[in-house]
């Protein structure tokens, strides 16, 4: 089977989540938030906020006639963020966005309906709890959070406020992968058991961080937001925030294992696990200036003798299991593979009896990201915060996915495994709820 890009973006407008019937994890979002009205002619009132390698994902669904939006503020904390992203919307749309560096600016502005929070991992949270509590509807990129208590508030904060909010894991969207989780409801593999996420890159060598002056047009202050301050260090300002200590990132897992992992959950019908083991180190370049692990194996036990394995190496391109990245579901009666591009059933002898193969386009491994998958993902969204669909990645279920990311960072820095309530998503170990929440600038603080 395969699916044109026409026509994905077209299936997806027209209620393509509504596919994975029977699934058993729900959102427990209330059903008023999909019964509201934006505007006599549905027109949705759009602000990106971080407009730095994940603005392309939002050109197609915003500049898109039939998406029915209009883009009236681009923030970035930087000049030259700012003036890229008008400059890249400018070949799109016939009209000019307002430029704002101060996310606060922006959601004091009453006519903003909905916020596409696309900033470094310490801001997802804090800024989506602040476009909510100002009265925006927030599709915040993956990971949600920063820290487990940032979690747990981002989905009270949605109930209270009665908010739409979908986290960016754009494969929930995917047709392929949708129809390939109906299968497997339908007992196309048995009994699922186990899944297998991983994920493959070579990223090269970090620069060792330095005390310079801060980049010309950056507001520094703002970048760090929420986070302690510190003095600017070379290196920063450009994507290696990911690896520079646990300020502002959540490592390799938290930048990636967020899509597989909410995948595999998904597939095998989970939700908190009872228990995580890692296994993690830094093996590549070790006296770089990345400073956190860049390899992990990571293992997760599930009510029903179910499991889920992470395979993560940061900067070993051997792909062990044939792509840079997926999802491998094993049942008691064959196998499942899924990544961007495809699903396959096989049988339990390895045979294939089904092969989808999606001719729409999505990034893998490549920094950035964006494309068709992503496109119909923030359609969704726009149509639910509508109320005509309801969301691929309501932020109540993807949260769970995004709480196994927390537990396996929080095991690796504690040098252990530990227990988890499966019902609350609790700890059960003193040293791990340490890592619970974070220091906050005095100030900046996330409440509800």
């Amino acid at each position: 089977m395969s699916v044109n890009r026409r026509d994905f973006i077209k299936k997806m407008g027209v209620g393509a989540a509504g596919l994975a019937v029977g699934a058993p994890i729900m959102s427990n979002t209330s059903a008023k938030s999909y019964n509201r009205i934006i505007g006599s002619n549905d027109r949705v009132h759009v602000a990106i906020v971080g407009l730095g390698r994940r603005l392309g994902a939002f050109i197609e669904p915003i500049a898109m006639k039939s998406s029915n939006v209009e883009l009236l503020y681009l923030c970035d904390v930087h000049n030259k963020q700012m003036n890229g992203a008008m400059n890249a919307f400018s070949k799109h749309i016939n009209y000019k966005a307002k430029l704002e560096k101060d996310i606060r600016k922006v959601l004091a502005d009453k006519q903003v309906d909905v916020v596409l929070n696309a900033t470094p991992d310490h801001w997802h949270a804090p800024g989506s709890i602040m476009a909510m509590k100002a009265g925006k509807h927030v599709y915040v990129e993956k990971p949600c959070s920063h820290n487990m208590f940032e979690n747990e508030l981002l989905v009270d904060v949605a109930k209270k406020y009665d908010k739409v909010v979908q986290m960016g894991n754009q494969q929930r969207s995917s047709l392929h992968t949708i129809e390939m989780i109906n299968e497997i409801r339908n007992g196309a593999i048995g009994t699922p058991y186990k899944g297998v996420a991983f994920y493959t890159n070579t990223r090269g060598e970090v620069p060792l961080q330095k005390r310079v002056a801060v980049p010309e047009g950056l507001d520094w202050e703002l970048f760090q937001g929420p986070a302690p301050r510190r003095e600017y260090t070379s290196e920063t300002w450009d994507y290696n925030w990911h690896w520079y200590g646990w300020d502002y990132g959540t490592a390799e897992t938290g930048n990636n294992a967020t899509h597989e992992l909410d995948i595999a959950r998904w597939a095998l019908g989970v939700d908190y696990p009872t228990r995580v083991d890692v296994e993690a180190a830094k093996r590549h370049f070790v006296n770089d200036g990345w400073e956190m692990y860049d390899t992990m194996d990571a293992t997760f036990h599930f009510t029903g003798d179910k499991i889920i394995k992470w395979d993560g190496k940061s900067r070993n391109g051997f792909e062990t299991y044939g792509a840079g990245r997926g999802t491998i579901i094993y049942g008691s009666e064959g196998s499942v593979f899924m990544d961007r591009d495809k699903s396959v059933l096989y049988d339990r002898n390895g045979k294939v009896i089904k092969d989808n193969r999606s001719t729409s386009s999505e990034a893998g491994t490549a920094l950035g990201g964006g494309g068709d998958m992503t496109t119909g993902h923030v359609i969704n969204f726009f149509d639910a915060v509508r109320g005509k669909e309801k969301l691929s990645a309501p932020i109540d279920d993807a949260s769970i996915s995004m709480a196994m990311v927390h537990y396996s960072n929080i095991a690796y820095r504690i040098g252990k495994g530990f227990d988890i309530d499966e019902k609350s998503g609790r700890m059960y170990d003193r040293d791990a709820m340490k890592l619970w929440s974070r220091e906050y600038e005095p100030g900046w603080e996330p409440t509800l």
